[in-house]
């Protein structure tokens, strides 16, 4: 079991390591470019190519049922869905099969509605509630995964 982070805008990288201490789990993040993160003996950085898709890709490639993924994006979230992985927003929200399809369907609507300028803003601030149910859901994903087993 591992945890890969698309990590260009991840705001939970520091929650993703504490959860991953207490399971002795592997974290992955995958961005870009390089980045500073957190300085673990669990975490590896990994730095792709700057192709808009290439961390996506990267992370697509190796992901498992037995990983957990952290990502805001709709699509990566959707080909890991399909590879059986775990998936949660940074805000704790997680993507499985029965969501994604409602997830990928607004993705496409907002991404209209900003293309015709009905929508001016982006999505809300992140929120200290957010962290914490983001620190609930990843325990919960793991201790599953863990069940699987």
């Amino acid at each position: 079991m591992q945890i890969f982070i698309d990590a260009d805008a991840c705001p939970v990288k520091d929650e993703v390591v504490r959860v991953a201490e207490r399971h002795n789990l592997p974290v992955l993040l995958v961005s870009n470019s390089w980045m500073r993160g957190p300085d673990h003996p669990l975490v590896q950085r990994f730095t792709v190519n700057n192709h808009p898709d290439a961390a996506d890709d990267w992370i697509a490639e190796r992901v498992t049922d037995q990983d957990v993924v952290i990502t805001s994006d709709i699509p990566l979230a959707a080909r890991c869905v399909a590879k059986g992985a775990k998936i949660l927003r940074p805000n704790g929200k997680p993507l499985d099969q029965d969501s994604i399809s409602m997830a990928v369907a607004m993705r496409d609507l907002h991404t209209h509605l900003r293309e015709t300028g009905e929508i001016i803003s982006g999505p809300a601030p992140f929120q200290k509630q957010d962290r914490s149910r983001f620190l609930d859901a990843l325990e919960t994903s793991v201790q599953a995964i863990k069940r699987r087993k």
